[in-house]
């Protein structure tokens, strides 16, 4: 025993040493830290707090859209995206599983309810299984999903099934100003977190504005993230987006997608544009098109990418004429009484003649019946003879019509004015040739509506701080121009009146019971693919452009309507789907905006007098002062026979054929409906033959030749494209082609 002593207290020092050694390794490490606070080059402190320490994200909400009067158009609305957990490890009880058990079951019911296959979503769920991924989403389908929705896929109680919050952008008023307002996408970024973006209209031209900044929390937590009770905090609020109001109105253009709509059931319509504006202020209060689309779901959008009335321009046609009488008045030149021969007009001895919307023209008519016929020639002549063609060149300028208005909407364009050669100076006057926007047309308005001051118009009132509610921004009035005095605007607006309540005038369909409206009819041809003008009654762009009340027009509304389907007796009558849209968009507008009614003298239309008996000379007064038209067959002295029949109610400006006694002549029946050919065939016991549609334009019994009882009439008639077609295979003196304009 006592020689192993000496071994066992050796064993005991080499112990003692190895451990004595081991805890001076340790005192050394420990104060080596706690004076350096580092391991191994990496601090400590950093270490911990990047553990414990967590980073919350505090979203920040998309500026909201209003109206002018704060009913919301676009704002962020809570929205879920759908989320599979794969990972069994999630799943700690049995009875109670969390993660997908069933891919079938699973596959099966989801689809119901998201926008994807069954089969798509099971091949989802297979492959994040085959990957070992911890979850899945389900891409496009999966997000955006609204409360309701997300309540119903959570009573099936699928297990590892979840939902993750966000928001989307929610557009309540469904189809309305789409192309306006347009609408902002949901982007994935770097982080993982997504984005709205806007792409189109308001939502893409004020992005940056709507576009708050994400805020930070910064807090201590335990091992499991929970924060800890006497941790540190530090808090970036969110910054919200701004807030955009809009000068639209959402009563007024409510009642424009509404009329909008019932023209597009009746009549199908390839386009329509319609614009609301303000002629005081410049403010857009509707604007809309056809086709259009949901901003939310963006249906549609694939037949009209293009907000029409900013983007594109056309050949306007006749509503151009109101800027060429605008500039004559102004100048001093337009005599309404002065007289012209109206048919056809040749602006230089080689050109080719354009012609009036009925070929053959009126005769020799005034300038003021020439503006109510809207006839192409008056204005021709107004641009050549009366203005000059340098003087109406600087008036287009003055107008506006050679650059973009600058309204705050994305990728506007400019007018293209055609004014190098003689003929496309004439045709410009009346709308043909050169293209412009329907937002220029609009301008251009508010300077005959706003005695002469032309204002640029808005599309924005005012941009607020969500948070604070300040006013960042606010839109006033601008005057761009003023083109015209105010005398001359009240004396356009004096004529332009006349179109639309003159028996003559063309505007007849567009009176409105309680207020008198001032305005001009436009019927456009359409360049085709070959680059000639479509042909067929109903190829035309029909507008109108109109202001009431016309003393203080409160509102400007230009509707244009491309192309509707109209048959029988309706064909080529664009009138008709035009002022389905403009009569209650500007009656329903005006009486919401209590602008009072005032009486407004309108043609009273009585039915015809029987007139057998009676002079010549005393019927021809009756009829004219009653708005029709005489036309006297036979030199008698007394009314012997009359068409249309005594008590008819007839249309304003219809002819009334009377007979008399004596020798029946043939009255020149150039440029007839077959409808008054008939009524002469009837009063002279003629048998007609009739060939082709349109116009007349040839007879067989010439002009004052003698109309025997039994004889035949035989009369052909043109459509105006027709006949236009005829001259310009007989006219080679000039390649330029001619542009006509139909109202």
């Amino acid at each position: 025993m006592n020689k192993k002593q000496p071994y066992m207290n050796a064993g005991a020092a080499i112990l003692f040493g190895i451990f004595g050694l081991l805890f001076f390794v340790l005192i050394f490490r420990y104060f080596s830290i706690e004076i350096s606070g580092e391991v191994n080059g990496q601090p400590l402190a950093a270490k911990a707090q990047q553990k414990y320490n967590r980073v919350g994200t505090l979203p920040a909400s998309r500026g909201i859209i209003y109206d002018r009067n704060k009913v919301v158009i676009a704002e962020d609305t809570a929205a879920y995206t759908l989320i599979a957990i794969l990972d069994k490890k999630m799943t700690t009880s049995p009875k109670k599983p969390q993660h997908v058990t069933n891919l079938n079951k699973t596959a099966r019911e989801l689809s119901k309810y998201i926008d994807l296959d069954e089969s798509e979503i099971y091949r989802i769920l297979s492959n994040g299984k085959k990957e070992s991924r911890f979850q899945v989403e389900f891409g496009k389908a999966g997000r955006d999903i609204d409360y309701n929705t997300k309540k119903k896929i959570e009573e099936l109680k699928l297990p590892g099934i979840t939902f993750s919050r966000d928001s989307k952008r929610f557009y309540p008023n469904g189809i309305f100003a789409s192309h306006v307002v347009g609408y902002a996408d949901r982007l994935k970024q770097d982080d993982g977190t997504y984005k709205s973006v806007g792409k189109m209209g308001i939502e893409k031209t004020l992005n940056k504005q709507l576009t708050g900044t994400n805020g930070k929390l910064n807090y201590e937590s335990d091992l499991w993230g929970y924060i800890l009770p006497d941790g540190n905090e530090n808090i970036k609020p969110a910054q919200n987006g701004n807030d955009v109001y809009l000068t639209i109105d959402q009563k007024i253009q409510t009642f424009l997608e509404d009329a909008m709509d019932d023209v597009v059931k009746d009549y199908n319509p390839k386009k329509i544009i319609a614009i609301v504006a303000d002629p005081k202020t410049g403010d857009i209060l509707a604007m809309g098109q056809r086709p259009s689309f949901e901003p939310e779901s963006k249906d549609g959008i694939e037949n009209s990418w293009h907000n029409e009335a900013i983007e594109t321009s056309y050949e306007p046609g006749s509503t151009m004429k109101i800027f060429t009488l605008a500039a004559a008045v102004q100048e001093k030149v337009f005599n309404p009484n002065e007289l012209y021969k109206s048919g056809s007009y040749k602006v230089t001895e080689k050109s080719q003649a354009i012609h009036d919307h009925n070929y053959s023209g009126w005769g020799t008519i005034s300038y003021l019946e020439g503006v109510q016929r809207s006839s192409n020639v008056a204005f021709a002549k107004i641009a050549k003879e009366k203005l000059g063609f340098t003087t109406y060149r600087e008036y287009l300028t003055k107008f506006g019509f050679d650059k973009p208005t600058g309204i705050e909407l994305p990728d506007e364009t400019s007018g293209k004015i055609q004014y190098h050669y003689p003929i496309e100076k004439i045709t410009t006057a009346y709308g043909q040739g050169s293209a412009i926007t329907a937002i220029q047309q609009i301008q251009a308005a508010t300077a005959i509506a706003n005695d002469g001051k032309m204002l640029k118009p808005h599309i924005i009132d005012k941009i607020v701080n969500h948070d604070t509610g300040k006013t960042i921004k606010k839109t006033s009035a601008e005057v761009v121009s003023t083109p015209i005095s105010a005398d001359t605007a009240k004396e356009v607006r004096d004529i332009l009146e006349t179109v639309v309540t003159s028996p003559k005038g063309t505007g007849g369909r567009y009176k409105i019971d309680g207020y008198s409206v001032a305005g001009k009819t436009g019927t456009a041809n359409i360049p085709g693919d070959n680059g000639k003008y479509l042909s067929g009654v109903n190829s035309y762009m029909f507008s109108f452009l109109g202001m009431a009340p016309k003393d203080d027009p409160k509102l400007i509304v230009y509707v244009a309507v491309q192309q509707p389907e109209l048959e029988g007796l309706e064909a080529g009558q664009g009138a008709i789907p035009v002022s389905a849209i403009f009569n209650p968009v500007m009656k329903n507008s005006l009486q919401y905006l209590n602008v009072e009614p005032s009486e407004v003298e309108t043609a009273e239309i009585n039915k015809l007098p029987d007139f057998t008996g009676d002079s010549v000379e005393d019927t021809i007064k009756s009829v004219t002062e009653d708005g029709f038209e005489p036309v006297i067959l036979g030199n008698g002295k007394k009314v012997t026979g009359q068409l249309p029949k005594a008590g008819s109610t007839i249309m304003e400006g219809e002819k009334v054929i009377i007979k008399t006694g004596g020798k029946l002549t043939a009255p020149d029946m150039t440029g007839w409906s077959l409808r008054d050919v008939m009524k002469v065939a009837s009063l002279a016991n003629l048998k007609l033959n009739s060939k082709g549609k349109g116009f007349v334009t040839d007879q067989n019994i010439k002009p004052k030749e003698p109309l025997k009882s039994g004889d035949y009439l035989i009369v052909d008639l043109k459509t105006p494209e027709e006949q236009w077609t005829d001259t310009e295979n007989t006219d080679e003196e000039d390649n330029t082609e001619e542009q006509t304009v139909q109202d």
